[in-house]
């Protein structure tokens, strides 16, 4: 038990300690799999704030949340705007209720879109495969 109670300690220390972390640029692009330009990139469009440490950029746990958020809705098809638009409501809705809300309209928003560019390659495959066959049979056609 005892060791139950010293491993949940190390995960609240370990938590603690990142909550306050400060990362450089090149740390955190290293971390997220982005380059130090896409990342200051995203601090241009006012997406990310970091503090300053002299001339030196420094990247909280927060800013890094926020730009986990930013590469998954890029990810997901979302424009910049609309990143901003959520990353926005989060600091002016405590309870976030507005946040999900929109949050929520815009992914069944994205995924009809989606649905629809689904249809549209599907067809375009079927169409493309009835081509294939069609001329798979004159060329085989005209070899006999």
């Amino acid at each position: 038990m005892s060791a139950d109670v010293e491993t949940m300690e190390e995960q609240e220390a370990t938590a603690a300690a990142d909550a306050v972390a400060l990362y450089s640029v090149s740390q955190l692009a290293r971390q997220l799999g982005v380059t130090a330009r896409t990342i200051r990139f995203y601090e241009d469009k006012d997406l990310v704030s970091p503090q300053r440490a002299g001339t030196t950029r420094v990247y909280t746990h927060r800013d890094r949340a926020r730009l986990m958020l930013i590469l998954r809705g890029k990810r997901l098809g979302f424009s910049l705007r609309e990143i901003k638009e959520f990353l926005d409501l989060y600091d002016v809705d405590p309870a976030h209720h507005v946040q999900l809300r929109q949050l929520l309209a815009a992914v069944r928003k994205r995924m009809a879109k989606l649905s629809e560019q689904r249809a549209a390659i599907d067809e375009s495959l079927s169409e493309l495969s009835e081509i294939e066959r069609q001329s798979l049979a004159i060329l085989a056609s005209r070899k006999a």
